[in-house]
């Protein structure tokens, strides 16, 4: 094994590509599914309501489930050996949804896929901070979060071409070889990274944390369909609060915990994962109407739908690199507050369009909205990674992407909510494809307030983070935070 103090090698650029093309991968399979719907439906699999339900969320719930235990044992084991290990449950879980001639293999598939993302997403973030060193922390972090927003519009322009003129499991087939090919660069172009025997595995605290988020994701998950109060989704709710109770509690006896949950007593750390659930709330509150808008609304078809989603992802594109600069000289707390309030904007923008709002104004829109991701992302993701040790880089980048998963999730289920209450179906008239505009830019609304309320507090649990403090943060002593509030 290893030793923590092993000078990890430089980041090359065929390592930094590969790294990439393994995060947009496993992204693009978050928004693809969406499009599938209608086909999905239609198909011979003759899958139910809430059949079509778990074949979409399987992966999101596996996903945010696994993240925090899978950065650990990258830490622990490997990360590149967690890594190969996640592409390849993922070309399997591609291949098993492909194949799936039930419900069940679909769904267990979309599950398997989850898996193997839930291991590719912590490896590949640490990776990237391991080997870029302390001066390049926070720009490659900012490339880690170009081919996220990259991994949006490759699943919405794929599952719209797809959607439109290919059969579901298309989908699924694609990423078999594109997997194997993903794991053939990063066996040869990416170094294997420093591993640390104080990472711990802590068997029965994985279980109970994993346990915990599968039942509060579904909950929230499940939520606009059984309703909040219903005694499914309290139950589910009431199981993962004792469940993450039960996990406190051991972690604190624990001599080797899977985390520490006194890190949270960190105030740079809360801001900092409240304001990445914050900002991926904004984001997909957006991604669950937008092409409902689009093709309800505008009338555009399936393929056309995924081509105009592009606005969304050019910020996001574009941003990062130039907010990475702008972090070295001002410090987080200026584009943090900022990307949050551009966010909130740009819900607040589009809740106002409807059938007669002209596309390219729409776009820019859209455009606000993604600029605002592109900026406060990165600076969100260093604080995080940034106030745990170096050997628990897996485990920050997993504490990271479960924020992000479970924000994404509670914006879909507020927008879904609203919805539910105001419209259901299919708008088969103008009278209601106006109900479903109005309902949808009154959930639009709720969402951004609730964000920029959630950015007050962000804004404030960074005061006194200034360049000074950036630097120290993305420097080679990474130390756990010392302040509390």
């Amino acid at each position: 094994m290893s030793s923590p103090a092993q000078k990890p090698p430089g980041l090359t650029r065929s390592a930094l590509l590969a790294l990439c093309g393994c995060v947009l991968v496993a992204q693009s399979m978050v928004a693809a599914i969406n499009l599938l719907i209608p086909q999905l439906a239609s198909s011979a699999l003759d899958l139910t309501d809430t059949q079509i339900l778990w074949a979409v969320d399987a992966y999101v719930i596996v996903f945010a489930a696994l993240l925090i235990p899978a950065g650990a044992l990258g830490d622990r084991l490997g990360r590149k050996g967690a890594l190969l290990c996640g592409l390849g449950l993922f070309a399997a879980g591609a291949a098993t949804s492909a194949l799936a001639t039930a419900p069940a293999v679909l769904i267990a598939g979309r599950g398997l896929c989850g898996a193997g993302a839930s291991l590719i997403m912590p490896a590949t973030m640490s990776i990237l901070v391991r080997l870029a060193g302390p001066q390049r922390t926070a720009q490659a972090l900012a490339t880690w979060t170009l081919a996220v927003g990259l991994g949006g519009l490759a699943g919405n322009l794929g599952g719209g071409l797809v959607g439109q003129y290919l059969s579901w499991r298309a989908l699924f087939w694609v990423m078999v070889p594109l997997a194997a090919l993903l794991a053939l660069a990063v066996a040869r172009t990416t170094p294997r990274t420093p591993t640390h025997s104080a990472a711990a595995l802590d068997p029965l605290g994985s279980l109970l944390l994993t346990v915990a988020l599968v039942a509060m994701v579904y909950g929230i998950i499940e939520g606009p369909s059984y309703g909040w109060s219903s005694a499914h989704v309290l139950t589910a709710f009431a199981a993962g609060a004792v469940l993450l109770a039960l996990f406190t509690v051991h972690a604190l006896r624990a001599e080797r915990p899977l985390f520490d949950p006194r890190v949270f007593a960190s105030r740079r750390l809360r801001a900092g994962a409240l304001g990445t659930a914050a900002s991926f709330f904004g984001l997909f509150s957006l991604f669950y109407v937008n092409a409902q808008y689009l093709q309800y609304a505008k009338g555009f078809s399936v393929a056309l739908t995924g081509v105009a989603i592009v606005p969304l992802t050019v910020g996001m594109a574009l941003v990062p690199k130039l907010g990475a600069r702008w972090q070295t000289r001002f410090g987080p707390r200026p584009l943090v507050g900022g990307g949050l309030g551009l966010i909130g904007a740009g819900l607040l923008l589009v809740s106002t369009a409807d059938t007669g709002t002209p596309y390219p104004l729409y776009a820019l829109y859209l455009l606000v909205l993604s600029a605002g991701m592109g900026l406060c992302a990165p600076a969100l993701t260093v604080t995080v990674v940034a106030e745990l040790p170096a050997h628990q880089a897996g485990l920050g980048s997993g504490l990271n992407t479960a924020a992000r998963e479970i924000g994404a999730a509670l914006g879909v289920a507020v927008v879904g909510t609203v919805l539910a209450a105001r419209f259901s179906g299919v708008p088969q008239n103008p009278s209601q494809t106006a109900e479903f505009i109005a309902a949808m830019g009154t959930g639009l609304r709720i969402v951004a307030v609730l964000l920029l309320a959630a950015t007050v507090a962000v804004v404030i649990g960074y005061r006194g983070s200034g360049r000074a403090r950036t630097v120290a943060a993305a420097g080679g002593s990474r130390e756990p935070a010392k302040e509390t509030a």
